[in-house]
């Protein structure tokens, strides 16, 4: 067997609290594909930038071949200080590079090349990051969520790129369907730890189940050990000392084992609250149509969303799904034909960016509203902080701004306010981002339970298949179609998944989209309004300030002694720079949308 490209060894990190990573180990071979799966938070981006010789451990060994090439694509590229996107994606190339075949990746994501990179949605820049990244193909590629804010075309066309590569792979993802493509090997980070499986992602889930129920019968043995041991202390004592000695020196060792062994982390406890039932007509749209200049978004369409229907809506970026989404719930007015919304209606809405949480609040006020130390939850109410462990976060975290908060924790923030409230329909955009594939198993399970309707944006073809009771489909110029089922269903039915808009289409599309939200509440004579015109002019501004923010903090953290001399300075330096890129990227994703509109506005004059 030839010697691994990649070894990690005995890694251990800790960030001023318990260990993070206590003794994880990697080893990546010529050609494998590895899966790194384990809950939010258990350190898996933490080791695989430590494969990539990006963060030091506090101890353990990193070995890479002479010779060997490797690449990683972070969850939030950097494409700063490039004219365009091909400059970007040509970069690592080298002397050597094909600069073709970068181009033919760039145009196979969508992209032509000439944007500016500080003018790209979060999409686009993932795009242009595969497309550097799978430019020279390296020999081992570290995948760090891949299909983060990708389309379904985009998603199926990296499947078969992955596939085809002869480099290495290690991908970490929450998509199912995803990881059962391209998995060979699986390796679990629980608890500090790794373990490897030597099967794909089919086999994982099993595999994990039975060593937890493993584990959990030798901790129960240990107890009962520990209990007889105790009784006979007190009980069972004779003259003879050196064998009472030995036995309480062995009952001590069994209580010091106890008290090392790590256990397995909380069970997320998740649970929604009926409101009065609707009535058995939820929503009946009638010829209902939306153009945003030139392009039409949803054209002559007619559904009826019955009480207890699980409905998916599918496309590419572009298409118009929380147009269409706006349009059905009463949130945008169509252009012609009318939608009516059912009688007794309590509706809950999980957005896509996470923007009704307040980044200033702290986690315990997103809950309580601000009042008191208790949520309201179905007419009773329970403590924030029993609450809040439900949902797999710590007491110490309750006093937590949102803004430092991990994307994973946001999404769960996010599925404990949503639940919290009575509701008969839910309304969830994108509602499985960031989130770990435990806690999709217990949303799914919740879904599948709920009493009342669910509108569902959706790129996970998983978990589409495991909700949708039936699948709306854009079909292009338009069109929208129902089909039965979930998504393997629709394809079945339709005999294709979904494709990419083409070339101009989807910049047309994209054009028309971007201004959605703001478009429904623009006057007829479609121009910005003032605080739209406020708002562009400012932004870059900001943009600039936070940029030089960004700068500044990561200058601080780059000073290799400061973790040792002020270890919370350290964690409060790294939170505060999560949150101003965050921040920076949604001023970026706002400027570009009223810029889009702007231009729309002047060509339409």
């Amino acid at each position: 067997m030839a010697s691994p490209l990649l070894i990690l060894q005995d890694i251990r990190l800790s960030f001023g609290g318990p260990a993070l990573l206590d003794g994880a180990e990697l080893a990546v071979g010529a050609g494998e594909r590895l899966a790194l799966v384990g809950r939010n938070g258990s350190g898996k981006s933490t080791l695989l930038k430590i494969a990539a010789d990006l963060l030091e451990p506090d101890s353990g060994t990193r070995f890479l071949q002479p010779g060997t090439t490797c690449a990683y694509l972070a969850q939030e590229p950097d494409l700063s200080g490039f004219a365009t996107v091909f400059d970007y994606a040509t970069a690592g190339l080298g002397a050597d590079g094909d600069i073709h075949r970068a181009r033919y990746l760039l145009e196979s994501l969508g992209l032509t090349g000439a944007e500016d990179p500080l003018r790209l949605s979060g999409g686009e820049a993932r795009r242009a990051a595969l497309a550097r990244l799978l430019a020279p193909e390296p020999d081992i590629l570290l995948l760090d969520e891949p299909t983060n804010h990708l389309d379904l075309p985009a998603i199926a066309w990296l499947e078969r790129e992955l596939a085809s590569t002869r480099g290495a792979l290690v991908l970490i993802s929450h998509d199912r369907r995803f990881l059962e493509a391209l998995s060979r090997d699986m390796v679990w980070l629980d608890r500090g730890r790794t373990r490897r499986l030597g099967r794909g992602f089919a086999h994982f889930e099993a595999w994990r189940d039975e060593i937890l129920a493993q584990e959990e019968l030798e901790a129960h043995k240990l107890s009962r050990q520990i209990a007889r041991e105790e009784d006979w202390l007190r009980y069972g004592v004779t003259a003879r000392r050196k064998r009472n000695v030995r036995r309480v020196g062995e009952l001590q060792a069994l209580r010091a084992q106890r008290r090392a062994r790590v256990a397995v982390p909380g069970t997320l406890k998740m649970s929604s609250f009926a409101a009065d039932g609707s009535g058995t007509l939820v929503i009946a749209a009638d010829g209902i149509s939306k153009s945003y200049g030139q392009r039409k978004v949803v054209a002559d369409f007619s559904v009826r969303i019955l009480r207890g229907d699980r409905v998916g809506i599918v496309g590419p970026n572009g298409a118009g799904k929380t147009t269409l989404l706006n349009l059905l719930t009463g949130a945008l007015a169509p252009d012609t034909g009318e939608a009516r919304i059912g009688t007794g209606l309590a509706m809950v809405t999980l957005d896509q960016r996470r923007e009704s949480l307040d980044p200033d609040a702290t986690l315990a006020d997103t809950l309580t509203g601000g009042h008191g130390e208790t949520v309201s939850l179905g007419g009773g109410t329970r403590h924030v902080l029993a609450y809040l462990k439900d949902f797999l976060f710590l007491p110490q975290q309750a006093r937590t701004r949102v803004a430092a908060l991990s994307g994973g924790e946001r999404g769960r923030a996010m599925l404990a306010r949503a639940f919290a409230r009575p509701s008969n329909l839910l309304v969830l955009d994108e509602p499985t981002n960031d989130l770990d594939i435990e806690t999709l198993d217990l949303l799914q399970e919740l879904l599948a339970d709920y009493a009342g309707t669910v509108l569902l944006v959706s790129h996970d073809r998983d978990f589409l298949d495991r909700v949708a009771t039936s699948t709306l489909v854009a079909e292009g110029a338009g069109v929208w179609q129902e089909y039965a089922g979930g998504y393997s269903d629709m394809v079945a039915q339709r005999g294709r998944g979904v494709e990419a808009l083409a070339g101009s289409q989807a910049k047309q599309a994209k054009r028309a989209a971007a201004p959605a939200a703001a478009s429904a509440a623009a006057p007829a004579k479609r121009k910005l309004s003032f605080k739209q015109k406020h708002a562009l002019e400012n932004l870059p501004k900001r943009m600039d300030e936070m940029r030089a923010k960004i700068a500044l903090l990561e200058a601080t953290l780059a000073d290799a002694g400061l973790y040792a001399r002020d270890a919370a300075g350290f964690a409060r330096v790294s939170a505060d720079l999560e949150a101003a890129q965050a921040s920076l990227v949604a001023a970026e994703d706002e400027w570009l949308e009223l810029e889009m509109l702007r231009a729309e506005i002047e060509e339409a004059t």
